[in-house]
């Protein structure tokens, strides 16, 4: 489920077998990029990406997730997916840049 998949995202165990589990590599590289450019762990960064997006995204981003959860086999993971690549576009940082701090 998605909401036991974010409420352990800090353990680095799941962060790590969730970005493990991408379907894009590149993705989960660009992510620990991102994370350490920030000064912080990847379990920290990949929560805290997904806390900005939960407490910030508008209706249309949310109704976009809610597809791609309802036409994945892993809606939890597809979820995760698309905020991490949300969170790591240019244009939609700041839905993530609050809650990631160093």
């Amino acid at each position: 489920m998605f909401g036991d998949l974010i409420a352990h995202l800090h353990r680095p165990e799941v962060a790590a077998a969730a970005l493990e589990s991408l379907p894009d590599p590149d993705l989960a590289s660009r992510v620990e990029a991102a994370a350490e450019a920030a000064g912080l762990e990847t379990p920290d960064y990949v929560a805290a990406m997904v806390r900005g997006f939960m407490d910030h995204a508008d209706d249309d981003r949310w109704l976009q997730i809610v597809g791609i959860m309802g036409r994945s086999d892993e809606p939890g993971l597809a979820a995760l997916e698309a905020i991490l690549r949300q969170g790591l576009e240019p244009s939609t940082s700041p839905v993530v840049a609050a809650n990631i701090r160093p």
